[in-house]
């Protein structure tokens, strides 16, 4: 049998939940259950570090304990909290066991597994307002991280020739398909990738994963864009923008816009 450890976090507020799911998202730990009174987060054993937690997490101020706990489907939970995203009249993302949302010019149905993800009203929201403002028509389109799909399937709603969507985890892929399948998404090209050195270039870009994934692939990004291309980025914190900015500018790009939800940020960014 498989054990986890169960990190419990007592009485955090809705901004620290939120800042933790993001930090532990990016230490392996495969879960999270929010409750009002607590944050729960599991981990397989293998995978615990508790140093590394002290160390990432102790500033806080937020007290937490831990059990140690056979594996069990983290994704139900996931299931029953899972709320729409509805992004004014341009566009929703809801679950299938949820009722259509009337009044929006698009509609994306997922199945919410764990890959969704990360802050993923913010961050999903400010994708999504982003790409409302693109002309993608007849547009090559990277979604670069793509986690469930739903960005790589709302640039082919709107028009996208050539997409690419990519991820370098089994379980993303996967649900990814499923979503492409059910929103009828038939010119997404989905793979399992660590890089890009096997693509093209592409006019826009989208990359909603987190602040060390775009760190380490900035000048990949930037090589993979075409001239006067677009690069949409979220999965960051407000502090994170500093060494984003640095990171872009020592590869010929520049933020042209930016969004801020709670502590969450999204950037457009352009060549030079």
């Amino acid at each position: 049998m498989s054990y986890y450890i169960h990190l419990k976090f007592d009485n955090p507020s809705k901004e620290i939940k939120e800042i933790f799911i993001a930090l532990l998202s990016d230490q392996g730990f495969e879960g999270f259950e929010e409750g009002t009174t607590y944050l729960s987060a599991f981990i397989p054993e293998a995978q615990w570090d508790e140093q590394a937690v002290t160390d990432l997490l102790g500033s806080y101020g937020v007290s937490w304990t831990t059990e140690r706990i056979a594996q069990r489907n983290w994704n139900e939970e996931w299931e029953k909290n899972f709320e729409p995203v509805i992004v004014g009249d341009f566009c929703s993302v809801r679950a299938h066991f949820h009722q259509p949302v009337a009044g929006v010019q698009y509609e994306i149905i997922i199945t919410p597994k764990m890959s969704f993800g990360t802050g993923h009203h913010a961050t999903t929201y400010m994708m999504i307002e982003f790409m409302e403002k693109l002309d993608l028509a007849g547009q090559s389109v990277l979604d670069f991280g793509t986690g469930t799909g739903i960005l790589a399937v709302l640039a082919a709603k709107k028009g996208a020739a050539q997409i690419v969507a990519i991820d370098n985890d089994d379980w993303s892929v996967e649900n990814a398909a499923e979503n492409i399948a059910v929103n009828q998404a038939t010119n997404i090209v989905l793979e399992k990738a660590n890089s890009l050195e096997k693509f093209g270039v592409f006019n826009v870009i989208l990359a909603n994963i987190n602040k060390h994934v775009l760190l380490a692939n900035m000048d990949a990004l930037q090589q993979h864009l075409t001239a006067g291309g677009v690069i949409i980025m979220s999965g960051l914190l407000a502090g994170d923008r500093a060494d984003i900015e640095a990171s872009a500018i020592s590869n010929n790009l520049t933020i042209v816009d930016e969004k801020q939800q709670q502590t969450w940020i999204a950037l457009q960014l352009t060549t030079m």
